[in-house]
């Protein structure tokens, strides 16, 4: 399967506008011109949104009724050399609803991060460590629930991802180990 998108130059500065293989156009631009966002941000941006498809649609298909669902993505770059790879990125899954099951949330989060979400995959490859997190706010007086499901890279190998975090969880416990 291929993937295209192309750049063209459409003014002074480096405004560029992107247009990918499925039709749709966005542009970049530096912080001079500030009239697109830059073309890391997207990298975050693409990274919010393969986990939310992933997430939202499992959750559908587990019947758990959401109210309000968001994801915030934010990196940590270095700023000592070029490139500015991402160090360090927290992926954290917003909920609302009363309903909502903790452990389909963090399964939901976990099968993105290990298995199916493509971007989650390219950043674990690289020199980043991501952290995946959840919020539940349930509204109905109960505590909200939040906590870390799992963390990937750095230089995670991505044909690996998910049987990597399944023999950890499958692991037996030892003697005495609590």
């Amino acid at each position: 399967m291929i993937k295209t998108a192309r750049a063209r130059r459409t003014g002074p500065g480096l405004r560029f506008v992107i247009r990918t293989g499925s039709g749709h156009e966005l542009a970049v631009d530096d912080e001079t011109g500030n009239t697109g966002p830059r073309p890391a941000e997207l990298l975050l941006a693409a990274q919010a949104g393969c986990t939310a498809f992933d997430v939202a649609s499992m959750l559908t298909k587990k019947r758990q009724v959401v109210a309000a669902y968001e994801v915030a993505v934010s990196g940590e770059q270095r700023d000592d050399r070029h490139p500015h790879v991402y160090r360090r990125i927290e992926i954290v899954h917003e909920f609302s609803g009363p309903a909502l099951e903790a452990e389909a949330v963090r399964r939901a989060i976990e099968l993105s991060a290990t298995r199916y979400c493509t971007v989650s995959a390219m950043l674990s490859a690289g020199p980043a460590e991501i952290h995946h997190r959840y919020l539940i706010q349930r509204g109905d007086g109960r505590p909200d629930e939040s906590g870390e499901v799992v963390v990937t890279g750095p230089g995670e190998d991505s044909d690996a991802l998910g049987t990597r975090h399944r023999a950890v969880a499958e692991a037996p416990v030892e003697e005495g180990a609590a």
